[in-house]
This record gives C-alpha cells, structure tokens and sequence, in this order.
C-alpha cells in the first residue's frame, strides 16, 4: 500500500512540474499571447448599480478632485474619497466609474472604480459602452 502511495505522489508532482515547465513568462510572448491572457484574466467586472454611471475623465484638476464626462451626459466634478486616495491612480482618459452625490449631484459627484484597458475593451465588446463612444466624438 505503502508503494502505490509513493507512485501516485510521484506522478501528480511530476504532472505539476510539467505544468510550471509549459507555461510562459510574460516577457517571452508575443503580443498576440498577451492579448489572449489579458482575457483570460477577465473573470468579473465591476458594473454600475443603483445610481452609479460611467464616465470619463477629462481634466484633472488637483486635490484628488477631476472634472468627468458622465454617461448621462452631465459633466461633474468629481473626487476620489479619502478611503481610496491611496490606491486609485486616475489619469486623464480613463473609464470610471462615478456616484453622484445626493445634494448638488448633478453637479458633483465621487469616483468609486477605475478599469483598465483590457476591462474596458471588455464592456464595448459586450455593449456596455456604447453610448459612451458617442460622448467621446464630441
């Protein structure tokens, strides 16, 4: 019993080592393989919900405040929230997401999420962002 235990420990460590042996580094694909694992990596994507929107971001204008093009057609002035000030890096051009604020939302608002590229090719492939590309030719 001893030995069927052994043999079996042996194959599914080799089975792993095969595995790690296969698989590419990132500097070693081409752009196409890049692409491919970009989408992959897409399991869940953060949507809108209640009164959140898309926007995008047009100008920066200091203390973590930013003026966004908002799916509605609204433009606010928006804020990244203490909490997240650290940690959410948004530049000019990128898709965010932004909850307007109670009193005075048609005018300000905070931004809760940020996506990146490969998201964001994502959601127009799925529809999301069609209006979206209208905003962006004006």
């Amino acid at each position: 019993m001893l030995t069927l235990n052994y043999f079996i420990n042996k194959l599914i460590n080799a089975f792993k080592i095969k595995i790690t042996m296969e698989r590419k580094r990132y500097s070693d694909m081409s752009e196409e393989e890049r692409a491919i694992q970009a989408q992959q990596e897409i399991t869940r994507i953060k949507i809108p919900r209640d009164r959140e929107i898309f926007g995008i971001v047009e100008q920066r204008c200091g203390a973590s405040r930013m003026i966004v093009k908002c799916l509605d057609g609204k433009t606010r002035n928006c804020r990244i929230p203490g909490r997240l000030k650290r940690s959410l890096w948004v530049r000019e051009g990128d898709v965010v997401i932004v909850e307007p604020w109670e009193y005075g939302g048609d005018a300000k608002g905070d931004i809760v999420y940020k996506y990146t590229k490969t998201q964001v090719s994502y959601l127009r492939n799925k529809g999301q962002l069609d209006k979206l590309s209208e905003l962006e030719e004006f």
